[in-house]
């Protein structure tokens, strides 16, 4: 399988010279999407936690790459690095404080983290740095040669991050802090009794979700140029959310077919307007919900199973 997936995305690289920038632009934001549902799978899916505080964590990344582009002198690039850490941070000290609580809980604290951020960012005594109501501009990342257009380097980053991220994740579900999560979401109490402590681990979880987003969010940061309170409302939590009950929750091939759904879904009901286009999310969300309690990602599996068989 670690073939299969090596040469999936080699081969995706490969096909992205034959389409123009613009399409390879729209492909980069999905696997940006992709992403940070990565982060949504290991929180919500493999450690059975809830919460609304993604696009805060997302933001976390964003204003990361700004805020060192603007106020600094380092490469912009560093902020691929730095901007995890600052989401790992902010993702295992949320974990920390709802982690060892209810779904409730969970829910209502990340919520107000959510709500809280893009307060925060317009606050008097920070705005200097953070651009307050303006925001935060920021250039373009270029290409190390010149045949390499900015978009398709933006894009060969963005996959490149995807890659060593599924691998990451691949190797955490399948290793024993993996099951010793999988135990916790389905059982805290019998968890617990085989000596998993069951915050600290959740914790981690969270700390985990929270480096995903933060990437994802300095990627997409790269390639809009700009960053700003507006851009991570509530709104952005629940449309990941969304993506990930569509994609699957519970797989990493769920995270990448959310992102392709979060990305071009919007084109297709786009023509009926603004008012049947919600309705029909609402729609979907509740046939995924019943229809495919697993996403689009376990009814393949499903499909398949039944084909073997």
């Amino acid at each position: 399988m670690r073939t299969v997936w090596t040469m999936g995305f080699v081969a995706v690289a490969a096909v992205s010279f034959c389409f123009p920038d613009f399409i390879v632009f729209r492909f980069t934001q999905a696997v940006i999407w992709a992403i940070a549902l990565l982060g949504m799978v290991i929180l919500c899916g493999v450690s059975g936690q809830f919460s609304f505080a993604q696009a805060a964590l997302f933001g976390i990344g964003g204003y990361t790459a700004a805020m060192l582009g603007t106020h600094t002198n380092l490469p912009l690039h560093t902020s691929l690095l730095l901007a995890p850490l600052m989401g790992y941070a902010a993702g295992y000290g949320l974990g920390r404080i709802a982690g060892g609580h209810s779904l409730w809980t969970q829910a209502l604290v990340s919520y107000a983290f959510a709500i809280a951020f893009p307060q925060l960012l317009r606050y008097r005594l920070i705005e200097r740095w953070t651009g307050g109501v303006s925001g935060l501009y920021l250039d373009f990342p270029e290409g190390p040669n010149d045949w390499l257009s900015a978009d398709r380097w933006r894009f060969g980053l963005a996959l490149g991050a995807l890659a060593l991220g599924v691998w990451l994740a691949a190797n955490l579900i399948a290793s024993r802090s993996g099951r010793a999560l999988m135990a916790a979401r389905d059982h805290e109490m019998a968890a617990s009794a085989q000596g998993i402590a069951v915050p600290q681990i959740r914790a981690v979880a969270s700390g985990l979700a929270g480096g995903y987003l933060a990437l994802a969010g300095c990627l997409s940061a790269f390639q809009y140029g700009y960053v700003g309170p507006s851009g991570y409302g509530f709104a952005l939590s629940v449309q990941m959310l969304f993506g990930l009950v569509i994609g699957g929750m519970n797989s990493i091939g769920g995270a990448l077919l959310g992102g392709l759904f979060l990305q071009f879904f919007p084109d297709i009901v786009a023509p009926l307007g603004k008012g049947l286009s919600a309705l029909l999310y609402a729609v979907l969300l509740i046939v995924a919900v019943v229809a495919m309690p697993n996403g689009i990602a376990g009814a393949i599996g499903r499909l398949v199973g039944r084909v073997r068989r």
